[in-house]
């Protein structure tokens, strides 16, 4: 069975509710859906920035309209293969279930996006670090405020003991957002490199978490089930097209800055490429070469620069004449700047690569837990949407117009994190709003205090981290009437 009776328990008995029987009609993964939707964390997702910073405009995409596009996108992979794969089509993948996997994806990423997360890490190193899934799994599981298991209006005993539930979703649904099955280290003082999994914190309910969706006790086997696969790869598609048709329209990149990209940005993506075909178990190398095919035959398939749509007649064009080369080129160019610079052509263009990315997913069934079965690529979309993906990275996010940003967030989230967690000549945590400030107070260590504030500075929005900063080192702070 793709579902059992233990995916679609809680953690925490829900208290009776006036309405558990009237709304029997909706189903425990359908309830984990409106519970996101409606939490706080998922609104805060507005003020976090994908790609470009809000302020600079409305139209680009932000971490809520992103998360929104991934559980479509996850959501639509789930229903061509509930129609196509023989198993699930008696066997269904839930649609709710994926979907609320989909809008939670992104949940536990700071201000400032990669920095914001880098530098909470670095503040963190000998208390459990910090990441972003691991935050995501933290926030479903203790900080959003749904179901309260304790008399303490804050959820931690006066003995210090935390039993906060967060939204007390279902194991399946928790499941759904564990994209990295590894405990982090409570101490990499000795380790630069972020480390992506779960914090040591949550070890016991991610132990839970597998022993229900696989009834197997103590079960130590390599963990993602095909929920989690399916929303980890509607996440690259959204990302690998949905951040490019931002920087389209932003002017940042044209098609042909793309396909004349020089050897060393090539190089970067084909490396990194390589890499992740190897973690897949693809033996196959990919070099600068194939890196530059592949954008050459994204943009040929979409037919971006076709010689009907160019507008030429080939027989009229003579390589031999100046003039006539200069016409071709121009008819060239033309289309270039027309995909960002034409609304229904950009989004055409996105929402064909997109239909191809999704036709192009494939499934393994696990027959003894397919719950487990295996969501896939095929090698051909997989290699477009890797190199879409990475150069992203390499040629958008890493300009320094961005970089500049990312820089300067590090700083901002660095320097609330130090004056928040001083105790010397102030003590910082008297900075903290009435709830975090009562766990502070609450917490039986200094580990347990550090991670207080982190979840603090993790949850602000970029807006919000700039006015606090603005605070802290500002000579024109806000008013003390507008609290924290």
């Amino acid at each position: 069975m793709l579902y059992r009776k233990s995916d679609s328990e809680r953690a925490h008995e829900a208290p009776p509710s006036n309405l558990s029987t009237s709304e029997s009609y909706r189903t425990p993964y359908r309830r984990d859906y409106a519970r996101l939707i409606h939490s706080a964390a998922f609104r805060r997702l507005e003020g976090k920035t994908q790609l470009f910073p809000g302020i600079e405009s409305d139209f680009f995409r932000n971490r809520i309209t992103h998360s929104i596009e991934v559980a479509q996108i996850a959501k639509s992979i789930a229903i061509k293969l509930n129609n196509t794969e023989q198993y699930f089509k008696t066997n269904n993948i839930d649609l709710d279930l994926i979907e609320t996997a989909g809008l939670a994806h992104d949940l536990g990423h700071p201000p400032f996006g990669h920095n914001g997360e880098l530098a909470l890490d670095h503040c963190m190193k000998r208390y459990g670090g910090f990441e972003g899934n691991a935050q995501t799994l933290r926030i479903l599981t203790v900080l959003e405020k749904k179901e309260p298991i304790d008399a303490s209006p804050y959820g931690v005993a006066a003995d210090g003991v935390d039993k906060r539930a967060g939204l007390n979703l279902t194991y399946r649904t928790l499941a759904a957002t564990l994209k990295y099955d590894k405990k982090i280290p409570v101490n990499r003082q000795n380790k630069k490199g972020l480390e992506k999994g779960y914090y040591e914190s949550e070890s016991n309910l991610v132990k839970t978490i597998k022993e229900k969706v696989t009834e197997k006790k103590g079960y130590r086997s390599k963990f993602k089930t095909i929920e989690c696969q399916i929303m980890d790869i509607a996440d690259d598609i959204a990302y690998s097209t949905y951040d490019l048709e931002d920087a389209l329209k932003a002017g940042f990149v044209t098609p042909l800055d793309m396909i004349s990209s020089n050897k060393a940005l090539l190089t970067r993506i084909s490396r990194k490429v390589t890499d992740n075909f190897k973690k897949l178990g693809i033996k196959k190398a990919f070099s600068a070469a194939n890196a530059l095919e592949t954008l050459l035959d994204i943009f040929i398939s979409q037919k971006i620069f076709d010689l009907e749509s160019l507008e030429i007649d080939i027989n009229q064009v003579d390589i031999n004449h100046p003039y006539s080369i200069a016409l071709l080129v121009g008819a060239v160019h033309r289309a270039s700047i027309d995909l960002g610079r034409i609304g229904y052509l950009r989004t055409q263009f996105t929402s064909d690569l997109v239909g191809q990315f999704i036709n192009g997913v494939k499934v393994e069934i696990n027959k003894s837990n397919p719950a487990l079965s295996k969501a896939y690529l095929d090698n051909d979309v997989l290699k477009k949407v890797e190199v879409l993906k990475h150069f992203n990275y390499e040629a958008i996010i890493q300009a320094p117009r961005l970089k500049v940003v990312e820089y300067r967030g590090y700083d901002i989230v660095k320097t609330i994190f130090d004056a928040l967690a001083s105790t010397s000549p102030a003590k910082g945590y008297q900075l903290l709003p009435d709830d975090f400030r009562a766990i502070h107070d609450r917490a039986r260590n200094k580990k347990e205090k550090m991670r207080t504030i982190c979840d603090f500075v993790a949850g602000m929005t970029n807006r919000y981290a700039v006015e606090f900063y603005a605070r802290l080192k500002s000579e024109n702070a806000q008013t003390i009437f507008k609290p924290f």
